[in-house]
């Protein structure tokens, strides 16, 4: 019978050597994958990201947050001044159609939507492997903070996004420190007698700071248009416009300029807050916050317009 001949004591065997090498490469290969893994998931890395937007909100977002090397284009109305607050911003990154062709040539990493946007231009987007994230429209503040921290991480700058969250915080806590000075109706009116209803961004701002939405009075709690005669029935007791003293530029802004309304609602009796401010939630958040507990503190100061216009 032929012995295999026992190895000497210290000598290490072919499959030994690779038994004990195994173990260290697999570990290694583990340490390898937790730092990639790190890596991808780390700020630094999302901020590589190429981004686009299609929607004026996310935009307004998107300037507010990204790096502008990230930015890759932004929807159609990103420098509408009458409707974005970020419209000088904007001018500096290309604008983009909003159709599909555009972001298909651009290949974005990811591309920002609002949910009532054009369905096709993003479901064809995702048949071609462009991620798309779809932002809803906020109708209260709350849901404003949390598109916010959504729009910071994706962007890969959620310090960003806690430092503007921050500051609406702040300009909320004054407004409510404002709303126990005064209470009162207010009817959002913007041309041709269109009416903000209840379940919205603005209502949302006006219960901040104490005041409440008028047009549920009209039966508008998702808001419509109101005739003259509905508005001024109502006796709201301020209005809230967009713009100071507005231009008839049109039929549409001509019932603004009715004497029925200027007589009723004199300057002293408006709130003016630009469109800009409420349309999408962000940066200009802390800014219609503050602009509302200004308008609360001067009514105080007069001692209420509901109590200097009792009604008949």
């Amino acid at each position: 019978m032929i012995r295999t001949p026992a190895p000497h004591r210290g000598a290490r065997t072919p499959g030994a050597s690779a038994a004990r090498r195994l173990p260290r490469l697999r570990c290694g290969q583990l340490a390898l994958l937790i730092g990639l893994f790190g890596l991808l998931s780390s700020p630094v890395f999302a901020a590589s990201k190429r981004i686009a937007s299609i929607n004026m909100c996310t935009d307004q977002l998107l300037i507010a947050l990204a790096d502008p090397e990230q930015i890759v284009g932004l929807g159609p109305y990103a420098r509408d001044p009458r409707l974005s607050w970020l419209a000088q911003e904007a001018e500096r990154f290309p604008s983009l159609s909003g159709e599909a062709e555009d972001l298909l040539m651009l290949a974005p990493d990811v591309v920002l939507a609002g949910r009532y946007g054009k369905r096709a231009t993003r479901e064809l987007l995702r048949t071609q492997n462009i991620p798309v994230e779809e932002f809803d429209v906020p109708r209260m503040i709350d849901e404003v903070k949390a598109q916010i921290r959504r729009a910071g991480d994706l962007v890969g700058h959620p310090e960003r996004s806690d430092a503007m969250i921050a500051a609406i915080d702040k300009s909320a806590l004054r407004a409510r420190q404002s709303a126990s000075h005064w209470h009162g109706r207010v009817l959002a009116l913007s041309r041709r007698g269109w009416v903000t209803g209840g379940d919205s961004l603005l209502s949302s701002l006006l219960q901040t700071v104490g005041l409440s939405n008028a047009a549920s009075d009209l039966g508008l709690a998702y808001g419509g248009f109101a005739s003259l005669e509905a508005i001024v029935a109502s006796r709201p007791d301020l209005l809230l416009l967009s713009e100071e003293q507005p231009q008839a530029e049109d039929q549409g802004k001509a019932l603004l300029l009715h004497p029925a309304i200027q007589q009723a609602y004199p300057s002293s009796r408006r709130i003016v807050i630009p469109d800009q401010l409420t349309v999408c939630g962000g940066a200009m958040l802390p800014v219609a916050l503050d602009r509302l507990s200004d308008a609360i503190e001067q009514i105080s100061q007069r001692r209420g317009v509901a109590a200097a216009t009792p009604r008949q």
